[in-house]
Order: C-alpha cells, then sequence, then structure tokens
C-alpha cells in the first residue's frame, strides 16, 4: 500500500504549491483530450488550481502556449517555478505531491496495471486518434470506421473489460475513479460522439464515466463553448 507520509522534500514542494498555487493550462474543452485527462483528475480529487484556457486554431495559439512552455502543447501544469507538461507526466506529479488523494490504486499490483494501462493509452491508439478526433459537442455516428480503428476499438474493449473483471460490477476501472478512469475518459466522449456500440456492462461503464462529477462538468463547459475549429465540425464522406 502506498504510504500516505509526506517526505520533508515533498512538504516544501507543497508549501510553494500552496503558495504560488497550482495553475493547469488547458485547450478547448470541447477538441482537447490531452486536457481533458489532467483536468478530470484534478477536479475529480479535490485538488484546486487555477484553469488557464488557450483557444486552439488562432493566429496566437502557439504565442500563449509558449508564454507557457517550449514545448509548444498543452496541458501544462505550473506549480510556482515548475512546469510540467504531457497529461502523464502530470498526473504522476500529482499523484506524488497527493498521496492520500489515492490518484492511483492503493494496490500495488492493480497501481502497475493502471499504470500500463494509462501508458498504452498515451502512447498508441493512433488510429483512434486520427479518425475520431474528440468532439463533444458533434455527432458521427459510423465515420471513422476503418480497420485500424476498429482494431484500436476491440483494444479498448479488452482493456476494459479485464479492469472491471478485477474491480467488480458497478465500478470503475479500478474499483474507485483514478487516473485511470481520466485517462479513457476521452475515449468514452469519442464512443458517443461516432456511435460506438459496446457490449452492455462497457456501456454501463461508459454511462457511469460520463455521469461522474468532474466528467460532467467538463462536458457541460464544453457544450457552452462557442469557439470552432471547422476542421474537427465536420467529417468528409
Amino acid at each position: 500500500m502506498q504510504s500516505t507520509e509526506l517526505d520533508p522534500t515533498l512538504e516544501q514542494t507543497l508549501d510553494a504549491a500552496g503558495r504560488a498555487g497550482l495553475k493547469l493550462v488547458i485547450g478547448n474543452k470541447n477538441y482537447s483530450s490531452w486536457s481533458m485527462r489532467p483536468w478530470v483528475a484534478m477536479t475529480a480529487f479535490g485538488i484546486p488550481f487555477e484553469e488557464v484556457r488557450i483557444s486552439l486554431g488562432r493566429p496566437d495559439t502557439s504565442t500563449r502556449i509558449a508564454e507557457h512552455s517550449s514545448a509548444g502543447r498543452v496541458p501544462i501544469l505550473i506549480c510556482g517555478e515548475t512546469k510540467v507538461w504531457d497529461s502523464l507526466a502530470i498526473c504522476e506529479y500529482l499523484a506524488e505531491q497527493f498521496p492520500d488523494k489515492g490518484l492511483w490504486p492503493r494496490d500495488a499490483d492493480a497501481r502497475a496495471i493502471a499504470r500500463s494501462v494509462c501508458a498504452e493509452m498515451h502512447s498508441g491508439f493512433t488510429a483512434l486518434r486520427s479518425s475520431m478526433w474528440m468532439n463533444i459537442r458533434a455527432s458521427f455516428p459510423g465515420k471513422g470506421r476503418t480497420t485500424e480503428t476498429q482494431s484500436d476499438i476491440a483494444r479498448v474493449c479488452e482493456l476494459w473489460e479485464d479492469c472491471l473483471a478485477r474491480s467488480g460490477p458497478h465500478q470503475f476501472l479500478f474499483g474507485e475513479f483514478s487516473i485511470a478512469d481520466a485517462f479513457y475518459a476521452p475515449v468514452v466522449m469519442r464512443f458517443r460522439t461516432y456511435g460506438v456500440w459496446l457490449p452492455p456492462a462497457l456501456q454501463a461503464y461508459m454511462d457511469r464515466v460520463v455521469a461522474h462529477p468532474a466528467v460532467a462538468q467538463w462536458m457541460r463547459e464544453a457544450m457552452d463553448e462557442t469557439d470552432r475549429l471547422e476542421k474537427y465540425d465536420s467529417y468528409p464522406d
């Protein structure tokens, strides 16, 4: 089981974070799947932060992002003088800073699997990303069903089924909501947008994710956005 005791270095870091405040730089909530992951995790676990939203696809987008990180991408977590970019790195950093909140499963074996599941999402599923981009407001049923995308969908289902079999019925991927569920929340958004049929148990899991307060809040705010990215708002025949 993870220790909930902070070492002195972490205590100093948290003190600095408390003084400086945590800031999370994100893109549009309707489109930015990478931004959704740490935002949902921080919101779900009650980690206070200031949201800095940068509209994507505008002439000044790159310049505004560069003000926060030379990596040129969102999300970016700012903790005093420390800047963490990349959604997985941000979540790992938060899990280390707030060990008492249990962002990862507390069981060591479950934690290892959860990290593997997130790493696979982080580095793979390229066909799903390119053919089924995230657009929470849109409805593209049946679109993007390439052979490669169908393979990615099948793999997601396999992962979810395996995790849910371990956690028991009516639960999230590892029992309680964790970073793993935050990482797959954008996939849930995609499956809803593109009308992907799932077996009842997996559909029920999607419904639980959608109903989670942090995910529901993100979705509401995505629906309220007025910015539009034309290349993501229509699907070519």
